[in-house]
């Protein structure tokens, strides 16, 4: 983005509408951002599963608030005013609001800061139902119960390399060739924080990807055999989903996250820096890099070309699709 001239940021500095200018020139560079992003926005938002997450999220002030409704609720407010929060709501909602700010603290993605305000805040709209009357609540409960049953987050669908492994194509892909070095994500669908990490590896595999270096994902929800031979539990309590495997010439290198003596996972926190420093995937790059340089000079081994193929010409990205 371009930034003023000096000498115009002082003009406009000393003129008696500056601020305001400035002010004003920052919210139309936000407003035109936003309206620029907009049509990725309603896509995103308006699946049914963030549509019904924000009804069920404002249902309390829904009901608290409408006209014709309200008045014939309970309330511990002096004035006797059954149409706005008593003190006693007021301290609920600040009690979730801080509990959201302190869990978004850790929340790396826009998924994770709103998964989180969802699921707190339906928490908050429970209890505070069933404070207003056990009626509301238990309905509210059974809504929340068949929310969950039937509708679930949305997959990341986005661009990537990545191959999707089977409990039959895991162990062929991974010792097929010695000198490809995979990173493998276990992973589970129902699990949110292997929701809320999937465009975070996608997007490492959109920047280190290469013949040499490869990106996979297995997942263990669906094939028990697959995490039961490379010893990832699907346990919510061992929160070792989701996890990452790092495999040079068939065998694991290593893990994140790891694992204590009781089977549960050191906490670990799964952003982009952490996996490139941990798993040292730019040195991983340019060795790969470099194995492929060999290869042009001197190829002696069968599928070299196709290798080398691979590694100077990546096509483009395609959305995701699991090959299993």
């Amino acid at each position: 983005m371009r930034t003023l001239d000096p000498s115009v940021s002082a003009v406009i500095s000393l003129h008696p509408c500056g601020p305001s200018l400035l002010a004003t020139m920052g919210l139309v560079t936000g407003l035109f951002a936003f309206l620029y992003h907009l049509p990725q926005i309603y896509k995103w938002l308006l699946k049914p599963y963030y549509v019904v997450s924000f009804l069920m999220t404002v249902a309390f002030l829904v009901v608290r608030k409408a006209p014709g409704l309200c008045e014939h609720l309970a309330s511990d407010r002096e004035d006797g005013n059954s149409c706005d929060f008593d003190w006693r709501e007021v301290e609920i909602l600040m009690f979730l609001s801080a509990i959201v700010m302190m869990k978004n603290r850790r929340a790396i993605t826009l998924e994770q800061h709103i998964g989180n305000l969802f699921m707190f805040s339906k928490v908050a709209n429970a209890i505070l139902f069933f404070r207003l009357d056990i009626r509301l609540g238990i309905l509210y409960l059974a809504l929340c119960v068949a929310f969950v049953m039937t509708c679930k987050p949305p997959l990341y669908m986005g661009p990537e390399y990545i191959k999707y492994f089977s409990d039959k194509t895991i162990d062929e892909e991974l010792q097929r060739d010695s000198r490809v070095t995979w990173i493998v994500e276990f992973y589970a669908n129902w699990s949110s924080d292997c929701q809320s990490f999937a465009p975070i590896f996608a997007n490492l595999s959109l920047k280190y990807n290469c013949a040499g270096l490869r990106f996979g994902k297995v997942d263990i929800g669906r094939y028990g055999e697959v995490s039961q031979r490379y010893k990832v539990s699907t346990s919510p309590l061992s929160k070792q989903l989701p996890s990452l495997l790092l495999f040079q010439g068939g065998r694991e290198v290593m893990r994140r996250p790891m694992v204590d003596n009781k089977g549960r996972a050191v906490s670990w926190t799964f952003n982009e820096e952490n996996i490139i420093r941990e798993f040292n995937l730019n040195e991983v790059f340019q060795k790969s890099k470099k194995l492929n340089k060999k290869q042009n000079s001197s190829p002696t081994e069968e599928g070299s070309d196709e290798l080398q193929q691979e590694c100077q010409e990546v096509e483009e990205p395609t959305e995701s699709k699991k090959d299993q």
